[in-house]
C-alpha cells in the first residue's frame, strides 16, 4: 500500500464530504481552503455552477486589519466579511463544507464568526 500525502489524504476526504454536500440556490455551499498562509472562503451555487461571494484573507479590504494578527484572529475577519457579503446577495442560510479540513482552529474560527455575523448553517 502506497503512502499517501497529506495534501493527497485531504482530497480524498474532501470528496467524501462532497458526495453528500451540495449547495442550491436557496441553501448554497460555503467552502473553505486553508492554505499555510492564508484561508479563503466562497459561498457557491452548485446548481449553477457560481461563486456568489468570496473572501479571504488576501482581499484588499482586509488587508490593513490582518497586519500583525495571528491566523486565528484573520479567520474571524474573513468570516465576519463573507457573511457580510453574502447577506448584501441575499443569501442567509449556507451548507458548510470544510474542504476536508479539520473542524478546529482557523476553520472553526471563521465557521464561528460567520455564524455570530448572521449567516445559519
Amino acid at each position: 500500500m502506497a503512502i499517501k500525502s497529506r495534501s493527497e489524504a485531504r482530497l480524498r476526504r474532501h470528496a467524501r464530504v462532497r458526495k453528500n454536500v451540495s449547495g442550491n440556490a436557496l441553501r448554497p455551499r460555503m467552502s473553505v481552503f486553508r492554505s499555510l498562509a492564508e484561508i479563503y472562503v466562497q459561498v457557491i451555487d452548485d446548481e449553477q455552477g457560481n461563486t456568489l461571494v468570496a473572501a479571504s484573507s488576501i482581499d484588499h479590504e482586509l488587508r490593513a486589519k490582518l497586519k500583525g494578527k495571528k491566523k486565528v484572529e484573520q479567520a474571524k475577519l474573513v468570516g465576519e466579511l463573507v457573511a457580510k457579503r453574502a447577506q448584501s446577495k441575499g443569501v442567509k442560510q449556507v451548507v458548510f463544507d470544510r474542504g476536508g479540513f479539520r473542524f478546529s482552529g482557523r476553520v472553526k474560527a471563521l465557521a464561528d464568526a460567520a455564524r455570530e455575523a448572521g449567516l445559519e448553517f
